[in-house]
């Protein structure tokens, strides 16, 4: 008895554990921007929220290199919105542009909160 006890004491714990790690933060509706550093300048972006959740990351402004940028200007923000999360993979090759685009992201979201 005492053993099953135990083992449920212990699932327990872990389901409220893993309750509080999967939780995504809630932010305001809206549509915010942030303006961060890139490789060549600020990376301006618009973050629109909606039901709590990042609905849509769009790059407002940018001065990266045309082509060369591409692949982050394209794929973080689609990443950001599928993690819920601004804290996503550097794209590699471009991870100036990759972190202006995360931290543009992050300014927007500290605005929603």
């Amino acid at each position: 008895m005492k053993k099953k006890w135990i083992i449920s004491a212990i699932s327990m714990c872990m389901m409220l554990f893993a309750m509080g790690c999967t939780s995504t933060p809630e932010w305001k509706d809206g549509t915010y921007e942030g303006v961060a550093e890139g490789l060549q300048d600020g990376i301006k972006v618009a973050v629109t929220v909606s039901g709590g959740k990042i609905a849509d990351v769009e790059i407002v402004e940018h001065n990266e290199s045309p082509g060369v940028s591409d692949p982050a200007l394209e794929k973080i923000p689609a990443a950001i919105i599928e993690k819920q999360s601004y804290e996503v993979d550097a794209i590699s090759g471009v991870t100036y542009t990759s972190d202006g685009i995360m931290k543009a992201v992050e300014e927007a979201l500290n605005q929603a909160k």
